[in-house]
């Protein structure tokens, strides 16, 4: 039996007469990249906050390494091994990259931190942030404020801050956006490579780096699951050419 990671189990949420979620499964493996796509509306951002926390489903749960945490916060997940990277981005922008990271660090050790200076000069915690930050090719940007970045690098500097907290899973909202074509190409590279580091949910509109990155895709239409497949078959299934790639079946 192939282990799971992460998954959802019969995800279902609604708001008001609207079912967002319809009894949604998913599942990532070790070492892999699933990609989720859909239109505008489908469900995506949705599902990703009940995985990752900011919203609880009506129904199913969520579990990280076979444990059930439908019930913990985002926090918790975080900390629990879930990292996410947003599609609008939630960096400190007028704090350093190194002031970025060891934000991350301060939330993974656990530990309440009175004084901001006091997190700055520990070392554990700096050693952590500044592992991370070589980890993605930030190194020689550390004192940089995370404003003068390029967007890229913003992404890769988000992608830091998860690592932080040494994640299980990555859980990745449109990384690609804001990106012009050899962002993507630099991002998509680097992505390639992360998911050894911990597999990737990846939910992501940009179907060059889709086609590129995923081992798996699943394809979200008005909150339902209509296909889960490989390139190759997402590529020939007459339901997704219909109802996302814009082609008659």
């Amino acid at each position: 039996m192939t282990e799971t990671i992460l998954a959802t189990y019969g995800i279902t949420k609604s708001f008001g007469a609207l079912k967002a979620s319809n009894d949604i499964s998913i599942d990532l493996r070790p070492g892999e990249i699933h990609a989720i796509i859909g239109p505008n509306g489908a469900g995506k951002s949705t599902l990703i906050g009940q995985i990752c926390g900011s919203l609880a489903p009506d129904a199913g749960r969520v579990e990280l390494m076979g444990q059930d945490v439908t019930t913990l916060s985002t926090d918790q997940r975080a900390r629990a091994g879930l990292g996410r990277t947003f599609q609008i981005s939630a960096l400190a922008m007028e704090d350093t990259v190194l002031e970025n990271a060891t934000l991350g660090a301060m939330g993974a050790s656990g530990r309440p931190w009175r004084f901001w200076s006091a997190a700055l000069g520990d070392r554990s915690l700096r050693a952590r942030a500044e592992a991370a930050l070589e980890r993605v090719g930030l190194a020689d940007h550390k004192t940089k404020r995370c404003a003068d970045l390029s967007h890229g690098q913003r992404r890769q500097l988000e992608v830091a801050v998860a690592l932080t907290l040494e994640p299980k899973a990555f859980v990745m909202d449109e990384p690609m956006a804001g990106l012009g074509a050899e962002g993507s190409k630099n991002l998509t590279g680097f992505l390639d490579s992360l998911r050894q580091e911990a597999p990737i949910l990846l939910v992501e509109h940009d179907m060059d780096a889709v086609f590129a990155l995923a081992d798996r895709i699943s394809v979200l239409v008005y909150g339902e699951v209509i296909a889960t497949g490989s390139v190759d078959q997402i590529r020939s299934d007459p339901r997704v050419r219909e109802a996302y790639l814009g082609e008659s079946a």
